[in-house]
């Protein structure tokens, strides 16, 4: 079995992603106020003192001021740069005045994203790029020849996609002469297909589950990092209003409460170390900008949950017993 791309790749990166989707203001054209860099310089600082050292960023997140705020931080404290390691992603296209919101896999497009995070973050390189969501018209060696280029350049360290499934995967590796170390997709104790579609093998009752099989499975056999995004269930199971929420995720969330207090834990940390207890080797993605949570994360590396506390998580989180 082939080491993950946390231990092989980037050797001292930690089991914790810190995603800043929230930095650098609204969702829109506008100036980003000191108070923004003020909240990124803190969480920035909080999230290495709590043992997070890999930042995900996206080129569209806040229109790129997100990235900006970054940058700026990094600027000012150029120190920081090598205590992290930077990943971005690119391929989605906003609507603009030559077409509606779209996905560009294109080798021009690649490039110059890739260009514009640089510029935006103020760093030469970044140690992984993420293609974000499946292009329909992707030609693979137009992506190979732009991985090339930037790879030739020094402006990307190492690749990976985002969302993608294992066929999707598996027909890019094959242009490509360097191995695909990521893949970053959306999985939880709340958005359960991936678990679901594995133990509902052969049963009626799971051909309406959209996950590709054998997804895990691939990126288990070729070493490939699996990243959560949505790993906090966007806070249904750890202090957001959900009296009007179906009986089992509020028995789920009392369920969560309960074992957290039994491992001596933050509410978030159980429901990241329940993530991590899956031999997949999952990297969970958070996104909060809150302070205190950043910290509380940070405690899921302290405990390993038992296997029967796992299994009561997730058939209470499933709503159904197991078939």
């Amino acid at each position: 079995m082939p080491k993950y791309a946390l231990e092989e790749f980037l050797p001292n990166a930690s089991s914790l992603v810190y995603g800043c989707m929230g930095l650098g203001g609204e969702w829109q054209e506008s100036n980003i106020a000191d108070s923004h860099y003020k909240q990124a310089n803190e969480v920035i600082e909080v999230a290495l003192e709590a043992g997070i050292n890999v930042f995900d960023h996206a080129d569209i997140y806040r229109l790129g001021k997100a990235e900006k705020v970054f940058g700026r931080v990094l600027k000012e404290r150029p120190s920081l740069r090598d205590k992290m390691f930077i990943q971005s992603k690119c391929g989605i296209r906003f609507q603009d005045d030559i077409g509606p919101k779209r996905y560009d896999f294109s080798k021009q497009w690649l490039v110059q994203s890739v260009e514009g995070s640089l510029a935006r973050l103020g760093i030469e390189q970044l140690d992984i790029l993420l293609l974000h969501r499946p292009d329909p018209l992707m030609e693979p060696g137009e992506v190979a020849e732009a991985f090339e280029v930037l790879r030739e350049q020094g402006k990307v360290k190492f690749f990976g996609v985002s969302n993608m499934h294992i066929h999707q995967i598996a027909y890019l590796q094959s242009y490509l002469d360097a191995p695909l170390i990521a893949n970053q997709i959306e999985i939880s104790l709340q958005q359960l297909a991936w678990l679901d579609e594995g133990v509902m093998a052969g049963n009626p009752k799971g051909s309406d589950l959209n996950f590709t099989s054998g997804t895990l499975e691939h990126c288990r056999k070729n070493g490939i990092q699996l990243q959560a995004w949505g790993s906090l269930c966007q806070g249904l199971f750890s202090g957001r209003d959900i009296t009007n929420e179906p009986e089992h995720i509020q028995t789920t969330a009392s369920m969560v409460a309960s074992l957290a207090d039994k491992y001596n834990v933050s509410l978030e940390a159980l429901i990241l170390a329940w993530l991590m207890k899956h031999p997949a080797n999952i990297q969970p993605i958070i996104g909060t900008t809150k302070i205190d949570r950043i910290t509380a994360c940070s405690q899921s590396s302290s405990i390993n949950i038992s296997r029967e506390d796992w299994y009561s998580l997730y058939v209470s989180a499933r709503g159904d017993e197991l078939p």
